[in-house]
């Protein structure tokens, strides 16, 4: 197996096999080969693909069957639809709102929303949910000079979401920017997830209203090991 620099053999071999999970070369339900055919397929030795298999069970890809073996887990990643709002539906998406106020968002989401230094605007912190389970925390942060008085600035669920809120106020969501990154979770965000040592999808979005006016900028944060972004975009 060729060494990548600095990178110890395990996490080496814990990525070829989550490539291979992630790429549906181990369908879900698959047995893995033996410790001994890995070790002989890696050039490695049994420690080494044993604590790879133990990151790669923390993880959730894997699972052990007493007596049986270690297979790849029975599911496939969940696909997240990317749209600006997934409305809740008895058995499928539901959200908690964890916390709604005014404060001064971070840098980046300020310039998102062409505000200057400094200026406080509307959070919005939920979490959501695909059938109890927690798929995505979000931290959407709305101009004050929009929301203030609207329902976006009260705590508790609403009814069509802000693009309701926002088209009715006269600012309709015409289309958004998506820039994807991930990294390792904060512990709020490992909590909210209730996540294992594994990486974060990060998505920041930026929702744009007529002339190019941005009305909302958003932090969302989804586990990397679970869930799969689904963007559909038409050929231009």
């Amino acid at each position: 197996m060729p060494q990548a620099l600095g990178r110890p053999p395990y996490e080496q071999v814990a990525a070829d096999v989550r490539a291979q999970i992630m790429a549906g070369d181990l369908a879900p339900g698959t047995q893995l080969p033996s410790t001994v055919q890995l070790v002989e397929r890696f050039g490695v030795s049994p420690t080494t693909v044993q604590k790879a298999l133990a990151v790669l069970k923390g993880e959730g890809y894997l699972s052990s069957r007493q007596g049986k073996g270690i297979y790849v887990r029975d599911r496939q990643p969940f696909r997240v639809g990317v749209a600006a709002f997934l409305p809740s539906s008895e058995g499928g998406y539901s959200y908690d709102i964890l916390r709604v106020r005014e404060e001064i968002p971070p840098a980046e989401v300020g310039r998102g929303l062409g505000s200057g230094p400094g200026e406080p605007a509307m959070l919005r912190c939920r979490l959501l949910r695909y059938q109890g389970n927690p798929v995505e925390a979000g931290w959407s942060y709305y101009p004050l000079d929009i929301v203030r008085g609207s329902a976006l600035a009260r705590a508790g669920r609403v009814p069509g979401g802000a693009p309701r809120v926002l088209a009715e106020l006269g600012y309709p969501e015409r289309y958004f920017t998506d820039a994807v990154s991930a990294r390792m979770p904060t512990a709020e965000e490992a909590a909210l997830l209730q996540l294992p040592d594994v990486p974060v999808l990060r998505q920041f979005r930026v929702v744009y209203s007529d002339d190019d006016r941005p009305v909302e900028a958003s932090v969302l944060i989804k586990g990397a090991h679970l869930y799969e972004l689904l963007y559909r975009q038409p050929v231009t």
